[in-house]
């Protein structure tokens, strides 16, 4: 089953359980997933790799708003979008550790045979594909430089 039937699935369970946080944040995710099913250049179809794509952007987009609604002392907004945050999550992958993205990394690094930070493009356009969804492009690139320094 598609990310895309099991939100549609999702929808109704939380109709049916009257949960209002969760019917609102799925009825958001499904309307992302019809938009990029239906844009220009598409075929009419959605793949788990873009839907998790689209997943990710938007717990992205929850998590910073989140931030924000804290620096301007609204708890109230940000409850609202943490608990958004928790339902979109429940859709991806386990996230990996740090250590285990380490490990990954190390990995990828030995693979292209980077030694030196001018190489940390060529790193992370595998890693970026590889562990697509599993962790933060932000702790991929914070461990890369790391590890080529």
């Amino acid at each position: 089953m598609s990310l895309y039937d099991i939100i549609s699935e999702d929808i109704k369970k939380a109709m049916l359980a009257r949960d209002k946080v969760k019917l609102d944040t799925v009825r958001g995710i499904k309307k992302e997933f019809l938009e990029a099913k239906t844009a220009k250049g598409g075929d009419g179809e959605l793949s788990d790799e873009v839907a998790i794509k689209i997943l990710n952007k938007m717990a992205k987009q929850r998590k910073e708003s989140a931030e924000i609604f804290i620096q301007q002392n609204r708890k109230d907004l940000a409850d609202e979008e943490l608990a958004q945050l928790a339902v979109v999550e429940l859709y991806l992958p386990k996230q990996l550790s740090e250590a285990e993205v380490e490990v990954e990394l190390k990995a990828i690094i030995a693979e292209t045979g980077a030694s030196s930070a001018k190489e940390m493009g060529k790193v992370m356009g595998v890693a970026s594909k590889r562990l697509n969804g599993k962790a933060d492009g932000k702790m991929i690139s914070e461990i890369v430089k790391r590890l080529l320094a």
